[in-house]
Formats: structure tokens, C-alpha cells, sequence
């Protein structure tokens, strides 16, 4: 088994041995080198078709060999390629079309890529490069003379295309290496010719020619139709009716009822909090179910809406006469969203939502989306930048959301002075029967800090962390009466009650300091499945936070509910191994208690220093172009040290495993490795002295040697007869010392 392995490891994939299949290729690629040049007006073809003909005479003589060294120079001469192509991609200096600056890259990696041409796969690739060349010309010439070289490209692709057919079914080997044209089929060449051209020339003509090289697109729906006209100010939450009406979107006002038609109760399965008007004296539970599955790059609050208006038991939008239909075009999905200008530091973040359960049309997203595609040709946005659809959002729709994630700095967010936005009073509007209470026990608990709180960062924090310690959630909470404030109720009478309360005492607390904030609804992050890298996110993860201003820095969230993190994760927490940490948890929960905390000891040291060499490798990549491709380079560098320890590691392993056996089966089996390598292979199947009798089938040169070899094993192994040892290794240097003549017709097991 051992020794099937050795030999399985020496073997490389069979070369391809025509030489005309090589030579038709290569004039394929020229042919679209030319047809750019011509096209273009540029004069690429004076040095790469010249050098790409070295190279693919230097690929043929070497074709039997494996030539490591060789390939991790091409690849480095690739990435140097690469940082060319973007180069010119961004400054575009000498190149005026980025077509032409694909074109100069595609060439320089087919000049490259022709030092290695081994196997017909290697020559697939050369063809792709001549089909994706001639395609490129025929979208810049503007003359006839193109039309000329495409007949001369057909003629020399219907051919290859032959070969390459007969080369997949090992019908191009023959005894001299040659395929001569008698052996192809040229009889229905001009027939198919005729086809090919006319079908080409229809496509050409009727086809019309979109600029498809800055196209984006990510994961969505097919588009839905919208009947009648989109109501931009109607939002629709499937749970609740209003004035008698289901889905009119209202689930606040004193007369709204809940679908069961119980005055006060919450719906089981949708979330109250989504409407133009929402009611926080309801009571009840949801009964939790999959709304949603989220795909990320980084954990967030799946942001739906905002209210700015307090109403002294719920919420609404003040403004919602204020949002904004955008449409988009009819060839594109994408919408841009209007983005204000911040100081801060973002991220860009995509995230890929598909709908399980039904939901209101609100669009949930992280926070300040910049781009969104959505299968409708309408969305809206309100004032408080939640986004909204024509339609409620039923189960399949699939939709994708780019958002320019801010950093929370706190250094900075500390030093932000009061402010508020463009008509910011609704930000701090307060009932006046309760502003002057709440803003005394606001003062009273701020006193109680051992040093003073100046910054509105950090009262926020403060005061947010004080609700959670100090004040309870209580489930049994009774019903307010008709004209019972829930914020003085809650902070004065009850000293607690519902998850969501707690976000809206925070933010009349802020707004009585004159610090503006607003009360923000959405999902957490969900469940993260780490076998699908989905975040799985139920009716029940829906909550309210409190969103404080900060003049130009913008909207930051601070979640005061007992049992949550103070602050909401975000990109700071976006970490390198993130995936293998939840991964871990998940695995850490099903085993005992000690064993799991020396697992997490351990595996917490290894995390942290893979994440310290992925750092430094990730602030090289980071410094500009110059950073970018001298850490590919360095990684190519890495990649090579760390092939040729394998390669001497596995040759150390080989040495040994033959200094453990006899002298005899040493020698044999270093015989079988050599011939191995050099082509003329030995099935597993195949006894000592058949192979010996196909070697000499084949007309080895080596077929002496390998046949004494062979017997010699052969009498050792089951005659116990004794060999001239000192004779057969000097024969077998001997061979090896010669130019190595490889098999003609490899056996095809």
C-alpha cells in the first residue's frame, strides 16, 4: 500500500504531445492579439506574440517536467500584472478605455501563462484568452478589416476545436507523436464553417452591444408588479388593523386592536412596533417564529424604522407627510440612497435578506444604507431614513443592502458638544406635564456618579447602564390608564416594565438634558448558523433601542434593556475568526464545564496569535497599491518556502521509508519511482515481469535494464535468491544518467 502510495505521488498528468494541436492554438491567440492591435490602435502584438512563441517552444521541450520553480515566477510575474492592470485601471494615463486596460492584462497573462503549457487543459485556457481577445476587438473596431480577421479566426478555431475533441478522447497519440491533417475529417469542415459564420453574423446584427464593464449585482428577487399607485406614507403591518381595516398599518392609536380583537393585547406573531403610530400600553407575548434570514459581513441591528414623537404611551412619525419616493431605472435595480456627510469612519457592509415569514413593507437594512436593490422600480425612504416598499414584504423576496457602517469612536463621540439636526426640536420634544420630574431624577441619578459626566457620549452610556442595573422587567406590568404617562410611570411607579419601556424612558431622560434622541425599532443580529454563515432571526428579536445625535457624526444606539449589551454590535466587533468563534460556542455548550475552559484557553492563544499574523498581513495589504502587491508577492515568496520544506520533508520521508527495506526491494522500488516520473508508469495491477514485457512492447531504451531489474526482484523475493546488488545499482545509475525516453503509448487503465 505504501509503495502504491510513493508512486502515486511521483506521477504528474499527461502532456499533451501534438505538436500541431500546440501550434494551431498559439496561432489562435496571436490572431486575437492582432485583432486587438487593429482594433485598438495599439501596438501590443510587436512584443507579445514574439515572446508568447518562446514561450510556447521553452512550454513543449519542457512538457514532461513538472517545473515548480517555474510556476511560482509566472505567479509572481502574474500579480505584477495585476497591480498593472489596476494601475491603469485608476489612472488610466496612457490607455483611454478600460476595455483596452483588460485587453493589455489578458495579454500579459497569456505571455506568461505560455511558459507553461503542459496538458491540453493549459492550452483550454489559451483558448478562452483568444475567444475573450477576439470578442473584446469586436467591440472597438469600428472598420471592416475586423471582419477579415474573424474568418481567419474561425478557420483556425474550427480545427482546434477538432483536436481538442480528439485530445479528450486520447485519440491524438500515436507512435511518432504526430497527427498528421489525413487523420482529421475535413469533409464537413466547410459546411460547418457556413453555419458558424451565419449564425454569428445573425447574433451580431440583432444583438444589440450594452457596456456591461461596471455592472454590480447581488442576490434578489425576480421584480414584483405593483398595482396602482405606491402610497409612500402607508405603511402596512399585517398584524394589526386600524379603524376596523387590516393592514393599514397602525399599531398605537388608543383605538387600534389587535387581529384577535382583545383591546391592549399584543398579536402573537407580529411585532407591534412597526407603523406610522405605535402603542407601547399593550401587553402580551409573541410567539417566536422565523421572520428572516440574514447573510452579512459583519453582526448588526437590523434597522427598520425611527420615531421622532412621543405621545406619552407609544410613538409615531411627526413627519411621515415628509417621505420620499425614489425609483430607479428600468435596466438596473439598483437604488442610491441620499447620505449625509459624516466625519466618521465607515465600513462598507453587504447584507443579502430573504424573507421567511410575512413582514410589514418596511426594509430592513443596517444603518446608513447607501445602496439598495430591490425588486420593485419604487422604494421610499422617510424622514427618520427608514426604508419602505410598495408592497409587504412576503415570504421569498430576497433583496440585498449596501450600508456605509460608521466606527463608534468614543474619543471622538466624547468630545461631540450638544446639537441637533435640521429641525432637531422634534428631537426633544417632551410632554411639559413630566419634563420638569423627569429631568430632576435624570440630574439626581447622574449625581450619583463618583466623577463628573460632562459629554453627552457618556451620559448616554451612563444613564442607559443605570436603567439595566437599577430598574426591573416586569411581564406582569397592568395596563395604563386613559391618560397615565409610561415614562413617569415606569421610572417613578413601577420602577420598570416592558423591554421596550426601558428605551423609551432612556430617551425622554436624553431629551430632558436637551440632548436629542429618537426611539429606533428593528431585529438583532439573530442566530448565527456557522454551517451556513446565515443569521437566523425570529419575530422575537425584534426590540427598541434609543438613538442619540451627535453633530457631525450622526445617529448612535444605546440599548438600555436588561439582559442586552450596552452597545449594539456593530463592525468594532467584526473580527478575523468571528465564524470559528460561534462555531466554538456552539460546540463549547455541549461539553463539560472544565474541559471546555481549557479548550478556550487554548484555543483563545491560538486565535490570538494567528489574528496578530493576520493583522500585520492585513495592514501591508492595506497600505496602498504598493502595500497590496508586495504582500501578494511576499505570500508567493511564503508559498514557495513552504513547497520546497514539503518537498524535502516528503523526500526525507522517501529515504527513510527505503532504509527500512532490503537492498533488493530498495532498489526495485526506487526503479519503479524514477520511470514513474519520466512516463512509463506501472499499474498496481501489473505484475514485475509484465511491466518488464511492456517496456520492452514499447521499444524502451530501458528495457534491458528494467527487465534484469524485474527478474533479479523476482528471484529475491519469492526464490530467495541472492543478486548481484553492486552490478544492478551501477546498470540503474546508468540509466538514469541517460536522457530519459518516454513511452509513446502510456497503457490506459
Amino acid at each position: 500500500m505504501r509503495q502504491q502510495w510513493w508512486q502515486q505521488r511521483a506521477l504528474m498528468p499527461e502532456p499533451e504531445e501534438s505538436i500541431l494541436f500546440r501550434v494551431l492554438t498559439q496561432a489562435l491567440v496571436s490572431v486575437g492579439i492582432i485583432a486587438t492591435d487593429i482594433a485598438a490602435e495599439t501596438h501590443l502584438s510587436l512584443w507579445a506574440i514574439p515572446l508568447s512563441l518562446i514561450g510556447a517552444t521553452w512550454s513543449w521541450k519542457r512538457r514532461h517536467d513538472r517545473n515548480i520553480p517555474t510556476k511560482f515566477a509566472l505567479a509572481i510575474g502574474m500579480l505584477v500584472a495585476l497591480a498593472t492592470f489596476f494601475v491603469n485601471l485608476i489612472g488610466n494615463r496612457e490607455l483611454n478605455d478600460t476595455r483596452l486596460v483588460l485587453v493589455e492584462l489578458l495579454i500579459q497573462l497569456q505571455v506568461l501563462h505560455s511558459f507553461d503549457l503542459p496538458r491540453r487543459k493549459d492550452l483550454g485556457y489559451s483558448m478562452i484568452i483568444g475567444l475573450i481577445l477576439i470578442g473584446v476587438a469586436s467591440t472597438l473596431s469600428q472598420t471592416m478589416i475586423f471582419g477579415v480577421l474573424l474568418l481567419v479566426f474561425l478557420a483556425i478555431a474550427l480545427p482546434v476545436l477538432v483536436m481538442d475533441y480528439r485530445s479528450r478522447l486520447g485519440l491524438s497519440r500515436s507512435s511518432d507523436t504526430k497527427l498528421t491533417l489525413r487523420k482529421v475529417n475535413f469533409s464537413s469542415l466547410p459546411f460547418t464553417f457556413a453555419v458558424t459564420l451565419a449564425l454569428g453574423l445573425s447574433i451580431f446584427a440583432v444583438m444589440p452591444r450594452f457596456s456591461g464593464y461596471q455592472l454590480r449585482s447581488f442576490p434578489m428577487s425576480p421584480q414584483m408588479q405593483l398595482q396602482g399607485e405606491f402610497n409612500n406614507r402607508q405603511i402596512t403591518n399585517p398584524g394589526y388593523v386600524r379603524n376596523g381595516n387590516r393592514g393599514q398599518g397602525t399599531a398605537g392609536q388608543g383605538t387600534a386592536t389587535a387581529r384577535n380583537g382583545e383591546s391592549g393585547q399584543m398579536d402573537k406573531t407580529f411585532y407591534y412596533g412597526f407603523g406610522d403610530r405605535i402603542n407601547q400600553n399593550l401587553r402580551g407575548q409573541l410567539e417566536p417564529k422565523v421572520v428572516m434570514r440574514v447573510r452579512s459581513q459583519a453582526e448588526g441591528f437590523w434597522r427598520v424604522q425611527a420615531f421622532d414623537r412621543y405621545t406619552g404611551q407609544g410613538w409615531e412619525l411627526a413627519r411621515n407627510n415628509q417621505t420620499k419616493t425614489l425609483t430607479r431605472s428600468e435596466w438596473s435595480y439598483q437604488f442610491f440612497l441620499p447620505r449625509p456627510v459624516r466625519l466618521n469612519k465607515t465600513k462598507e457592509v453587504i447584507q443579502t435578506y430573504t424573507i421567511v415569514s410575512e413582514l410589514p413593507n418596511l426594509i430592513p437594512a443596517l444603518t446608513q444604507p447607501k445602496e439598495l436593490y430591490f425588486p420593485t422600480t419604487e422604494v421610499a425612504i422617510d424622514s427618520e431614513d427608514g426604508l419602505r416598499a410598495p408592497l409587504a414584504l412576503a415570504e421569498g423576496i430576497t433583496y440585498t443592502v449596501l450600508s456605509e457602517v460608521p466606527y463608534r469612536d468614543r474619543t471622538w463621540l466624547q468630545r461631540a458638544p450638544i446639537g441637533t439636526p435640521t429641525d432637531g426640536q422634534t428631537y426633544l420634544q417632551i410632554p411639559p406635564q413630566i419634563a420638569s420630574k423627569v429631568r430632576e431624577e435624570t440630574q439626581t441619578i447622574l449625581s450619583k456618579s463618583e466623577k463628573a459626566i460632562d459629554s453627552p457620549y457618556e451620559k448616554a452610556l451612563y444613564l442607559a447602564q443605570y436603567l439595566k442595573q437599577r430598574y426591573k422587567v416586569r411581564p406582569d406590568l397592568p395596563l395604563l390608564q386613559k391618560n397615565e404617562d409610561l415614562t413617569e410611570a415606569f421610572l417613578f411607579k413601577y420602577k420598570g416594565g416592558y423591554p421596550d419601556h426601558f428605551s423609551t424612558a432612556l430617551t425622554m431622560m436624553l431629551r430632558s438634558l436637551g440632548i436629542p434622541a429618537r426611539l429606533v425599532v428593528g431585529f438583532a443580529s439573530g442566530e448565527f448558523n456557522p454551517f451556513t454563515g446565515l443569521y437566523v432571526v425570529r419575530n422575537t428579536d425584534a426590540y427598541a433601542m434609543t438613538e442619540v445625535y451627535f453633530p457631525k457624526f450622526g445617529w448612535f444606539a444605546f440599548d438600555p434593556i436588561p439582559g442586552h449589551e450596552l452597545i449594539p454590535p456593530s463592525i468594532e466587533e467584526d473580527q478575523t475568526f468571528s465564524v470559528l468563534q460561534r462555531f466554538w460556542q456552539w460546540v463549547a455548550g455541549w461539553l463539560p464545564s472544565p474541559v471546555a475552559g481549557v479548550l478556550n484557553r487554548v484555543i483563545s492563544a491560538i486565535v490570538q496569535w494567528l489574528g496578530g499574523v493576520l493583522g500585520w498581513l492585513i495592514g501591508l495589504f492595506s497600505r496602498g497599491w504598493v502595500g497590496l502587491f508586495t504582500g501578494l508577492i511576499l505570500a508567493t515568496c511564503l508559498s514557495f518556502a513552504g513547497w520546497l520544506s514539503w518537498q524535502g520533508w516528503q523526500k526525507l520521508r522517501y529515504r527513510r521509508w527505503l532504509n527500512q527495506l532490503s537492498p533488493m526491494e530498495s532498489l526495485y522500488q526506487q526503479m519503479l519511482r524514477w520511470l514513474a516520473i519520466q512516463g512509463f508508469r506501472k499499474h498496481p495491477s501489473q505484475t514485475p515481469l509484465e511491466y518488464a514485457k511492456q517496456a520492452q512492447d514499447s521499444k524502451q531504451s530501458h528495457a534491458q535494464t528494467i527487465e534484469e531489474i524485474s527478474q533479479a526482484y523476482v528471484s529475491w523475493r519469492y526464490g530467495g535468491q541472492s543478486a548481484n546488488l553492486r552490478e544492478l545499482q551501477q546498470k540503474f545509475w546508468a540509466m538514469r544518467k541517460k536522457k530519459s525516453v518516454h513511452t509513446p503509448n502510456p497503457p490506459l487503465w
